[in-house]
């Protein structure tokens, strides 16, 4: 075994736990604090892969943009902040989805390490890569982070009572008008 085999493996069950810490903490702050380490051993992966590029694009776009966007809604909403008994969902559908996802990642491994050969497309290159994501996938993009901060406003507007709020009437005074005055104590 490599150091970069052990590094792999440490920063896998790191991801990997800090997954499961998030989808199975019942305080959404903290839900959302295993999500940035999930997403920074992720981002640690990628390094030891030899994609620099790639993790930065994790670190800046996923723990940068997306969590600190998440972790901002939960607070400008007030959200309660402690242990939750509304996060408790049935196990059925997220163990089924997750399910999916392991047997995907099964036939990634088995793909890469050759124990069964599956009919293999060209790679791509930066230039197709670019060509792509700026290209075909540039309106689907934006109209995501005009979707993102609208919801962003959105929440702000619902936490904050006192935008758009009428002022209260001034209450009637009781009596003959006149101001009583002061006691001295």
């Amino acid at each position: 075994m490599t150091v970069a085999d052990i590094l792999l493996l440490a920063l896998g069950a790191v991801a990997v736990g800090a997954g499961a810490l998030v989808v199975s903490s019942t305080h959404l702050v903290r839900s959302g604090l295993y999500l940035v380490v999930s997403l920074g051993a992720i981002a640690g992966l990628y390094l030891v892969l030899g994609a620099e590029l790639v993790a930065w694009v994790q670190v800046l776009v996923y723990v940068g943009a997306v969590v600190v966007l998440l972790l901002f809604a939960v607070m400008l909403t007030r959200a309660p902040i402690g242990p939750s008994t509304d996060l408790d969902r049935p196990p059925g559908p997220s163990a089924l989805i997750g399910a999916g996802v392991g047997l995907g990642l099964a036939a990634l491994f088995v793909d890469a390490f050759r124990w069964i050969e599956f009919p293999r497309a060209d790679p791509g290159t930066a230039e197709q890569v670019g060509r792509e994501v700026f290209g075909t996938w540039v309106l689907p993009f934006e109209v995501l982070s005009i979707l993102l901060l609208s919801a962003l406003v959105g929440a702000i507007v619902l936490s904050r009572p006192d935008l758009g709020a009428r002022p209260a009437p001034p209450a009637a005074e009781e009596g003959s008008g006149e101001q009583e005055a002061e006691v001295p104590a």
